[in-house]
């Protein structure tokens, strides 16, 4: 009982700080185009960068794309922090992906997302998810074991009037998810699946040699080898997909964009 007590003191204590870190940010913003910074600055100062882009979450992000994300915040429905949102929005108009692909779901709020920015955009964008929409974690991972995480997926698109994503349950080292993997050249792929290295690896390498000669690859939760310093309201990522990120051949995929713990890297074209 104690030890209850105390987690959970140290959870409204951890609330208090990032509300205040929050608003202290918010508050000598001004009002600047934040959503805008080259992609290169991130790299240079990606604490400065995710700063920046929290603040873009705030001032400059469309309010359907910004009621999306406080529509997951809701009941917990999803992880992910909101300067992603902007992340994805960005990402989404530079790239113009017809294609899109999913590892790991959890509840769509990324799938979903994608798709929201699609029709904001009127555009067309296939979205594909993988994952065993299912309670199992990893190493660092704990989820509900309450929910029928696919029908809880559908809902949530249902809820934004989006067109029902291609979901295939499956764990992402199936043969059955390499094969769709493999079916095709996509655009732009997403690894948040599990966060065990020996796992991420696999994913990487069938995404890598998957995605197509100029297409991207955002690697979720692997800012721990870099100078990224995260606010008390976001995370560093875990040391499977940031082990993995310090290992990627530069010459082959050359990374272009951090976001706090998402790194994206953009195959070559050669």
């Amino acid at each position: 009982m104690i030890q209850k007590i105390y987690r959970y003191l140290q959870g409204k204590r951890r609330h208090r700080q990032s509300e205040l870190a929050k608003a202290a940010l918010l508050s000598g913003a001004g009002n600047p185009d934040t959503t805008t910074p080259p992609f290169a600055e991130s790299l240079e100062d990606p604490t400065s960068f995710y700063e920046r882009t929290f603040i873009g979450f705030h001032r400059s992000l469309p309010d359907g794309l910004r009621n999306h994300r406080e529509y997951f915040k809701q009941e917990k429905r999803g992880f992910g922090e909101d300067a992603f949102h902007v992340m994805w929005w960005r990402l989404f108009n530079e790239f113009k992906p017809t294609s899109f692909l999913e590892i790991g779901v959890y509840r769509g709020q990324v799938l979903s997302l994608v798709s929201l920015i699609a029709k904001h955009e009127g555009a067309l964008c296939r979205v594909v998810g993988i994952s065993p929409f299912s309670c199992v974690g990893d190493t660092v991972s704990k989820y509900r074991t309450d929910l029928d995480y696919r029908s809880d997926t559908l809902s949530n698109f249902a809820h934004f009037s989006l067109t029902e994503p291609e979901l295939l349950k499956a764990y992402s080292t199936d043969p059955e998810a390499v094969k769709v993997i493999k079916s095709t050249e996509w655009d732009m792929i997403y690894i948040d699946g599990n966060h065990d290295y020996e796992i991420v690896l696999k994913d990487w390498e069938v995404c890598a040699a998957s995605v197509k000669p100029g297409g991207i690859i955002i690697l979720d939760d692997s800012g721990l080898s870099t100078s990224y310093q995260p606010p008390p309201f976001a995370t560093g990522g875990h040391p499977g997909p940031s082990r993995l990120a310090s290992e990627i051949d530069s010459y082959l995929f050359r990374e272009i964009l951090q976001v706090g713990h998402n790194r994206v890297f953009q195959k070559s074209a050669q």
